[in-house]
């Protein structure tokens, strides 16, 4: 799955988890710039993500994650294997 790919799914998930259909989420997006991205809905957004590309986020990743860029280079190297 190419980067291109998984932002195309990443956006889906963050419609669904923030019931938002004109949310577009970029490399820089981050929780300040998403209207209800607080702790409760991270852990519920987390979840989504992990369920949507049936991957494990380590705590350390997730707690590291800076931005939907790092969420999704993650992403892509647990799907290389």
């Amino acid at each position: 799955m190419t980067r291109e790919e998984v932002f195309v799914q990443l956006n889906g998930v963050f419609r669904d988890v923030f019931d938002n259909v004109d949310i577009v989420v970029t490399d820089k997006t981050t929780a300040s710039d998403i209207e209800g991205w607080d702790s409760l809905m991270h852990i519920s957004l987390i979840s989504a993500v992990e369920d949507e590309f049936d991957i494990k986020f380590s705590m350390k990743e997730v707690v590291n994650m800076e931005n939907v860029g790092e969420m999704a280079d993650i992403i892509v190297r647990e799907l290389k294997g």
